[in-house]
């Protein structure tokens, strides 16, 4: 069995994009931080993102039925660390300006891009669901770097154009 510390050491090893996953409803609205977002096809448009069954907005987000993935620009670090904080919901959406598309999601104003899902189907592995997100509207607002995580901490990465 692999070392769960030697695992997680060497994940970090691996720069990902960083996003708020965002999800309102009959449920109640929620939003966390989130590195494990990653494409699956692009016919039908779909993507998958992770989050530990442990989480306080887990539930939230299986009960709503939808998701909005909105990637971060540089500018967002701060948010970022809002988002991933025990801060409470509201506390972490007043930081912000948000609008609804599709789903009725909370869409970030200023993401550089936001993809707008329902959800079309739940796999539970170890300690996460994986959910996979039909995507219903795509938001593609800048070019700005974006924000991603390597090795623990913030990075930019692109350039503005």
């Amino acid at each position: 069995m692999i070392d769960q510390s030697l695992f997680r050491e060497a994940m970090s090893h691996i720069g990902a994009a960083v996003s708020i996953i965002t999800t309102d409803g009959e449920a109640g609205r929620a939003g966390m931080t989130v590195t494990a977002v990653c494409s699956v096809t692009d016919s039908p448009a779909t993507l998958l993102v992770c989050i530990n069954r442990g989480s306080r907005s887990h539930d939230t987000f299986l009960r709503n039925g939808v998701v909005c993935v909105n990637v971060l620009s540089g500018t967002h670090q701060e948010l970022s660390g809002l988002f991933a904080s025990k801060a409470s919901q509201a506390e972490r959406f007043a930081k912000a300006t948000w609008h609804k598309r599709v789903t009725g999601a909370p869409v970030l104003q200023d993401a550089i891009v936001s993809l707008d899902c329902r959800i079309n189907s739940i796999t539970d592995i170890g300690t996460h669901s994986i959910i996979f997100g039909a995507i219903k509207d795509i938001e593609i607002r800048h070019n700005d770097p974006a924000l991603v995580y390597f090795r623990r901490e913030y990075h930019t990465l692109g350039n503005s154009q």
